[in-house]
């Protein structure tokens, strides 16, 4: 235990390396950019070794950086469960579930204005991830993530099957009667969907207009669908993400499927709190296969 750097370090570090950010961690940490940088600095010299690679206005992790912090990450996950373990819970802990921001919206809110009916005693805290490096066991006790649901060490209950299928507002889908319609409009692109428009436009036999149609790309699907009710394009989502929407219809009733899903996923390890698991049970009750 000698050679262990000081625990300040660590936490620095980890969270430093989570956020990118020296200032964000300071934050986090209730300590001064500068001490977070001094705490770095100090334990880059204990291990011989940089961490972070210091751009003029961001920061990189460097391989050794990369490679030590799941084992970090994993060292701090283990000592919080060992105190719960000994100690229990202290004070009211909230339970943590981390999604997208479009899967807030359009799914999760509705459902949760009837879990809190339900179990009005039951503390939430929702957080939002846009990128899939954005989850992971740090800080939430269930997420609802997007993929194959093969995630290690997680537990993974599949929200159903879904379809991709156009959506715009209602005014415009009343111009547009067939796929060829599609080239006289802005197609919006939400960017790290495995059927994204040119899986969809080849699937309905259409390939060409992937280089014809205006594209208009962005980060979030949240963006696409609220560009889409305002009628500057056409936005490619799931099915059930605008099924209760009236600002949004199918340009076209063409569905496709994909490969990827919405799970319900949470650690296998620790036992859930008993108020993780009320919500966990919960939302598998919401799910429609």
């Amino acid at each position: 235990m000698n050679d262990l750097p000081p625990l300040a370090w660590l936490q620095a570090f980890e969270v430093a390396a989570r956020t990118l950010s020296f200032t964000a961690a300071g934050q986090e940490l209730g300590v001064t950019q500068a001490a977070i940088s001094q705490r770095v600095r100090l334990l880059e010299d204990r291990l011989g070794q940089k961490l972070f690679v210091r751009h003029p206005r961001s920061l990189s992790l460097t391989p050794a950086g990369q490679s030590w912090l799941p084992s970090l990450q994993d060292g701090f996950t283990r000592l919080a469960e060992g105190t719960r373990e000994v100690f229990g819970e202290t004070g009211e802990t909230p339970v943590t579930l981390r999604t997208t921001p479009v899967v807030q919206q359009n799914w999760l809110a509705p459902r949760l204005c009837a879990f809190r009916r339900e179990y009005p005693d039951v503390a939430l805290r929702i957080i939002s991830a846009i990128w899939p490096d954005d989850f992971g066991p740090e800080g939430a006790d269930i997420e609802i993530r997007y993929g194959q649901g093969r995630w290690s060490g997680m537990e993974a209950v599949s929200l159903g099957s879904d379809t991709m299928l156009p959506v715009c507002a209602p005014a415009l889908a009343e111009r547009i009667t067939e796929p060829a319609d599609l080239a006289e409009h802005t197609l919006l692109h939400a960017v790290g969907f495995e059927v994204g428009w040119p899986a969809w436009l080849e699937a309905v036999g259409m390939p060409e207009l992937t280089s014809r149609c205006v594209p208009l790309t962005c980060d979030t699907q949240t963006m696409t669908l609220s560009l889409a009710a305002l009628g500057e394009g056409i936005a490619l989502t799931h099915r059930r993400l605008v099924e209760n929407r009236d600002d949004l219809v199918a340009a076209l009733d063409w569905p496709v499927n994909s490969d990827e899903a919405f799970w319900l996923v949470r650690p296998m390890r620790p036992r859930a709190r008993p108020e993780a698991a009320i919500l966990w049970e919960w939302l598998k009750g919401q799910v429609v296969l």
